[in-house]
């Protein structure tokens, strides 16, 4: 592992400027192929390791290990400065992992309204459908995002109406326990589960896990703002 990697990892801001600064490659990667760029994409407060190594030359566009691109770990994680970094710098906003994520479907999917807002305005394709075949608008009805909702529907996103219809299908329903069975089917042994209630600017957020000996071993989670969606105007206006 090369000390640029190892400084990354580490979140040593002064270390990678150091070292990045004497001439070590930005392009650098570890052992399993993942570059010094995507680490930082994907780490908290990652922003200042993204901007020295994008500076350096670090390519935003190179595809990191098994192909996870930066763009899309700065979505999966929510890291709008990051996003907003690496699309300065020249990265696609529609370009897809190989199992065909893009960025905007991946903000989408974790409710990150900041991330979407930041992608479309770089000229995201809105109507691109994520890998489910589901539009980004209907997608973020259904994880409940009014938020992100919001900030599709501020770019003129299609699919409205089947949005609200699907808003409105999960506005009464027990998602709560429809989670929790879902996650329990994987599972051909007896296990607890517990959930979580987690405020934040965009609703709260309920996360369910399931646990083994107490310890959790798989997780999903939705927003609670199917009824404040539902009730969003069925046309633009």
């Amino acid at each position: 592992m090369t000390e640029l990697i190892t400084a990354v990892y580490a979140g040593d801001v002064d270390a990678v400027g150091r070292l990045l600064a004497t001439g070590a490659p930005a392009e650098a990667a570890d052992e399993d192929g993942t570059t010094a760029l995507y680490l930082a994409a994907v780490a908290d407060g990652g922003v200042h390791l993204v901007r020295p190594l994008l500076a350096a030359g670090a390519d935003p566009e190179r595809p990191s290990g098994d192909g996870e691109l930066p763009l899309c770990g700065a979505a999966v994680h929510g890291y709008a400065d990051v996003a907003r970094a690496l699309l300065a710098a020249g990265a696609h906003p529609d370009r897809a992992e190989p199992w065909g994520s893009t960025p905007l479907s991946w903000a989408v999917r974790n409710g990150h309204a900041p991330v979407v807002r930041a992608l479309l305005e770089h000229g995201a394709d809105a109507s691109r459908p994520a890998p489910d075949g589901r539009l980004p608008l209907v997608g973020a009805a259904i994880h409940g995002s009014v938020a992100t909702v919001r900030a599709l529907l501020d770019h003129a996103a299609p699919g409205r109406e089947t949005a609200l219809a699907e808003a409105l299908a999960r506005r009464d329903r027990d998602l709560t326990a429809e989670l929790r069975a879902a996650l329990l089917a994987r599972y051909d042994e007896p296990l607890t589960t517990a959930v979580r209630r987690v405020p934040g600017e965009d609703g709260t957020t309920v996360v369910v896990e399931v646990l083994r000996d107490g310890v959790p071993i798989a997780g999903d989670e939705y927003r609670t703002g199917h009824a404040e969606i539902a009730a969003l105007p069925a046309t633009a206006g």
